[in-house]
Formats: structure tokens, sequence, C-alpha cells
């Protein structure tokens, strides 16, 4: 086959067939086809699309690229959690360990950051000693031990996923469906899953901004989840502000380790309680979705999911003394809080901005050899529809430089607008699918 006529065939609209496909990826992945022809064949996607069919046969090429992990050796249902990604979405840290302790196997591959967005191998590495690379053989050691494992892609796993994703980060290819649905479901359905549950975010910090699309995408994922044989659950939830009030790495791990104890109220444990109550409920160990949710918090009152993570974490190499002393973690160079220049209800935020203001302050990746500094972020005070007086305390920045402080001020300052009026807040789960 000719990779310039499969280019110029995606270009022109035409669909491409299963071989085409499977020749395009199998190439990329041995490094028989450049980074720029693949990347002109990423935008033709982007740009064009792909039908159903052709989604499938991109997330099996990309399935089988690599190993398919074989779990059958666990007694029970394997289910495991993805999001799409948001500005403090730590949800993984909090859902994992509440459905192993509920007796689920969580087999969870996690992606780094992309764009605006955190990512959970991120958050996890700023654990000091948390090791996130575990070979196959101790990732079915740690599962078998304490009932949940957290790890980045192996070399054996979906192997194509992790060149593309890379790529997608840096062409401005990231917010294509069929692109999304082969990365998410290539890595999940590698994990020997029975089911998955999904957290599609909407919204101004979402990669889906406009509700239909996302609809589109809840679409797209579960049909092709059920193309494999999975059973599926799909929330769609509210991401037009920061999903609990931290931000950036370390100081997620610390908020997830707050509602774990049970000393955190809001948002964040709200949708946590959901996807655990439906990763419970697909793991056999409740009779619905609403059964789960009352386990999970059960699981959080008498202590036993705090209790597992700190299993997770010893198990992967992590120094728990951090988790359970938080106050001795390093602290960042430069604080600075920033306040209400007036009155007035917060009516929206601009949680792309906010994403990127964390990025500024060193939370995440500007360019693909950025290195991630674990203590920086924000913590946002606020949600819409709060009434704010001035001088009301915003948010507090963390970041080892001023002149990152002061990017990362213009542009929170530039993402809120208060209104004169009582605002209504935003209903978190808009969809259960």
């Amino acid at each position: 086959m000719n990779t310039i006529e499969l280019i110029r065939k995606k270009r022109d609209k035409e669909s491409l067939s299963k071989e085409e496909i499977k020749f395009l990826i199998s190439s990329y992945t041995k490094n028989k086809i450049p980074d720029y022809q693949f990347s002109s064949f990423l935008m033709a996607v982007f740009l064009n699309g792909m039908n159903s069919e052709e989604t499938s046969f991109l997330t099996e090429a990309m399935l089988y690229s690599g190993k398919v992990i074989n779990l059958d050796f666990l007694k029970g249902k394997k289910v495991d959690k993805h999001s799409t990604g948001g500005v403090g979405d730590k949800t993984s840290l909090i859902i994992a360990p509440v459905a192993a302790a509920a007796g689920v196997y969580v087999p969870m591959i996690s992606g780094r950051g992309l764009g605006h967005t955190g990512g959970t191998l991120d958050k996890l590495d700023a654990i000091p000693g948390f090791k996130t690379n575990l070979s196959l053989k101790e990732y079915k050691s740690v599962l078998k031990k304490c009932g949940a494992v957290l790890v980045g892609q192996t070399k054996e796993i979906a192997p194509a996923d992790k060149l593309i994703y890379s790529l997608r980060d840096v062409t401005g290819t990231v917010e294509s469906i069929p692109l999304i649905t082969a990365s998410i479901m290539s890595k999940k359905l590698a994990e020997g899953i029975n089911g998955l549950v999904l957290d599609i975010k909407t919204g101004s910090g979402a990669f889906m901004r406009k509700e239909k699309d996302t609809l589109l995408l809840a679409e797209s994922l579960i049909r092709t989840a059920k193309s494999f044989g999975k059973k599926v659950i799909g929330f769609v939830t509210d991401m037009n502000q920061p999903l609990g009030n931290y931000i950036g790495n370390w100081l997620e791990v610390y908020e997830s380790v707050l509602v774990l104890k049970g000393e955190s109220e809001g948002d964040l444990k709200e949708l946590s309680l959901a996807l655990s109550g439906a990763m419970i409920f697909l793991g056999g160990k409740a009779s619905s979705i609403d059964e789960g949710i009352k386990l999970s918090q059960r699981l959080i009152d008498n202590g036993l999911a705090y209790k597992k993570f700190l299993e997770i974490v010893e198990l992967q190499g992590g120094d728990t003394n951090f988790i359970r002393n938080p106050e001795k973690y390093p602290k960042s160079k430069i604080i600075e809080r920033i306040f209400a220049p007036n009155n007035g209800y917060l009516e929206t935020i601009n949680n792309f901005e906010i994403g990127m203001a964390a990025l500024e302050l060193g939370a995440g990746r500007l360019t693909k050899d950025d290195i991630i500094d674990p203590k920086a972020g924000i913590i946002f005070k606020l949600k819409i529809g709060d009434f704010v007086k001035k001088g009301t305390e915003i948010a507090e920045l963390h970041s080892s430089s001023q002149l990152k402080i002061e990017k990362a001020k213009e542009k929170i300052y530039n993402s809120i607008m208060l209104n004169p009026n009582p605002i209504k807040k935003p209903k978190l789960i808009k969809k259960i699918i």
C-alpha cells in the first residue's frame, strides 16, 4: 500500500478499509512512516472524520499493535473508568480505591496531561517514589494483592496509541471524535476489562465544549465499546469550572486524600461517588448505580477506601508518609493570593484559561519536553453562582517564579465574569447513558 495515496483518500473524504487502516497504524508504529506524513493523516481525519466502522477498525489496529492483557486468573469482574479530561479532574485517585475496597478489580491504565488538562500519571508522579511504569508481571501482582493498580502504558500495551497520543498533542489534532475514541478504547480494551465507566466532559474546560459534540463523542465511545462486547455506562458531566478546588499535581493528590478521608464535600465527591457507584454496579457488587453510590459512601465513612489508597501507594513504591502527613510535602517557592476586584455573582469561568494558567505556573507541559513542577498549581476558591464581595479571595497561586505567577494571574482575572444578578448553579451530571 502507498501512504501518500491513503492520506489523499482520507483528505478527499473517502472511507478507509480495515486493511488500509491496519497498514497505516502498523507502519507508523514500526517507524516506517515519518511523523510529518502521519501528522498529515491525523489532520485529514481531524478535518473529515471517520465513520463508525472506520473508528472500530482504527481502535482494533491500535489495540492489537501490542498485547491484550489476560486477567482470567482473577476471579471477579474487572472494571475501569476513563475521563475525557478536564481541569482539576482527579476522580481516578478516588474511585479506584473505593471500587477496589468494594471488591471490584480496577486495572487502570492512565495517560499524561494533554493540552490544558491534567493527567493521572502526572498526579501520581507527584507522590515521591510512586512507580507508574510497572512491568506486566508487576502490574498483575499489584492488582492481585490489592484489587487496583494505577499505571501508564507499558511498551507492550497499545504502543501505537502512545506514539499517536504524543503527536496529536503537538499537531492540533486532539479534539477529533474518532481519534479520541480509538485512543481511549485501545488502551482500555487492552486491560482485559469486563466493563467500563466513561466520564465525558462538556464545557469550556473540556475538549468537547458544546454539549451536542459531547453527546456525539459519548455515542462513539459507547458504540465502540459495545462492538467489542463490553458493558459500558457513560456520564456526561459539566466542565465549565474546575472540578473540586485544587488544580496541579500534588494539590490534586491532596484534595483526593481529603475526599477519601471524608473531610471534603462538594462537586468532586459527588461525581466520584457516582462514578465509583457505576463501577461497583458493573462489577456485580451492587444491584444498581444508586446502591453502588451508597456502598461507596460507606467505604469512605468506615475508612476502608482511604486504607485501600495507602495500600496501592505502598505496593507501587510510593512514600505513604506524605499521604498521611501532607503538611510535610515541600511547598512552592512563591504562593500568592488574588482577590475579586468588585461585587457580584460568579456568572462564567473560562475554564480552558484556568487550565492554561495552571500550565503557566508549571503544573503541565507547554511543549513536549517541558518538565512538570509537582508543587505548582492553583487553589480556586469559587464556584459558578457564588456571591463574591470585592476583596474576596478568588484563588491561591503556587509557582517557582514570579513571572509565571503574573502570567497566570492575568489569565485568571480575564477568565471570570461577575453579574449583579443571582446566577443558577450548573448541573454537574447532565446525562447518564
